[in-house]
């Protein structure tokens, strides 16, 4: 069976790897064959991603991923996949057209939406900035400086919690001056994690100070979002599937009320026109993982599953779900033929030819094996060389 993972973040968005080579090194010493590039808002990636791929013989899947809204969810108090903003829905577009092709209407919207992200991040710098002079700081955050030094298009909250972290660590190398600045960088509270842990401490840093209640917390407008229906219309239009990225269970084994009951979730998701769904299994039980899959799976949606890289710590390529549980049989079968169909679409795309998609953006359900074995072929073939 090939070892898939269709679902890692590169540093055009944010990653724990700091280039795309990087990323392939680790995906080729692991033994992965088929790799998604799957990052937030751009596709200035898709180049370097697969030239790198063809160097490692590892097949390339091209994705994107967005962050929309939902409006009738929002107006109800209903969580989707941001378990901390209603309505506020991380959404995905799989197999795209490479190169990709937008058309000059979608181009701009997606422009807009990005501008308004910037936007949004230099006015949390310019707040983080007051604070660090507030509190007499021995050293400053730009916007510029957190581009250059972390970024490559796309600055995102996580490269300003990241360029603070190496501030703060560089300034207070020790643990007792450092507990006494966080103190003061938290308005009088102590740190409530390992300060030593880049991955926890780069996590409370983003809750305290970037999100709702935070000192540096700026609220997004609203149009930074896109409805769902219009990011369904420019993934089609951009040559992709359109996919929904399922939390599922959390630590607690809590869900959000948008994903609590799988049949009616299955129901809303026809109704926006999506029929493919994705996880990152490293966050759910394997019990829970393994029924939503089978339900989605035997009514013909696509599921694939990947590992995300999308924070400093530097996990295995290989998908697990939580606790390190190996994926069994069925669901490496699900994602591998998932996997297959992206394939075989992706190349019909690019060959300017119907994909798995028809004519009104609905799968082809009923030709699910037949893209399957056309995906197996074509990765067959690739692998060969």
């Amino acid at each position: 069976m090939y070892k898939v993972n269709n679902h890692i973040h590169t540093p055009y968005s944010f990653s724990a790897f700091k280039s795309i080579k990087e990323a392939f090194e680790l995906a080729e010493k692991e033994g992965i064959q088929v790799l998604g590039i799957n990052d937030f808002f751009v596709t200035d990636g898709y180049s370097e991603f697969n030239e790198q791929a063809q160097k490692h013989n590892i097949y390339p899947i091209f994705n994107v991923e967005f962050i929309g809204l939902l409006k009738e969810e929002q107006e109800k108090g209903i969580r989707v996949n941001d378990p901390s903003n209603p309505g506020r829905t991380y959404f995905c577009g799989k197999a795209l057209s490479f190169p990709v092709s937008l058309s000059e209407e979608n181009r701009k919207k997606l422009d807009k939406v990005v501008s308004e992200s910037q936007k949004q991040v230099k006015d949390m710098l310019n707040k983080l900035a007051e604070l660090l002079k507030t509190i007499e700081a021995p050293f400053s955050l730009s916007f510029e400086e957190i581009k250059l030094k972390y970024a490559r298009e796309l600055v995102r909250e996580r490269h300003i919690v990241q360029g603070l972290r190496n501030s703060i660590n560089e300034h207070y190398p020790d643990k007792a001056s450092k507990s006494e600045f966080i103190v003061k960088l938290y308005s009088g509270n102590q740190s409530k994690v390992d300060l030593s842990d880049n991955n926890s401490f780069e996590g409370e840093l983003r809750s305290r100070l970037l999100k709702a209640g935070g000192t540096a917390f700026v609220p997004e407008e609203e149009s930074s979002f896109l409805p769902i229906p219009e990011l369904v219309d420019i993934i089609i239009n951009a040559g992709g599937i359109p996919c929904y990225p399922v939390l599922l269970d959390d630590k607690n084994g809590n869900y959000t009320e948008f994903e609590g009951d799988k049949e009616a979730l299955l129901k809303r998701l026809k109704q926006l026109n999506v029929g493919a769904v994705e996880l990152i299994p490293g966050r759910n039980n394997i019990k829970h993982l393994r029924s939503f899959v089978k339900y989605f799976y035997e009514n013909d949606f696509l599921v694939s599953f990947g590992t995300e890289h999308n924070t400093p710590e530097m996990t295995p390529m290989e998908v697990k779900a939580g606790g390190n549980t190996s994926l069994d049989e069925f669901l490496l079968k699900v994602n591998e033929e998932t996997a297959c169909i992206y394939i075989a679409h992706q190349e019909l795309i690019s060959k300017e030819r119907e994909g798995y998609l028809d004519s009104n953006g609905y799968c082809k359900t009923g030709k699910k094996k037949a893209f399957i074995d056309e995906g197996k072929s074509i990765l067959a073939d690739f692998l060969k060389n």
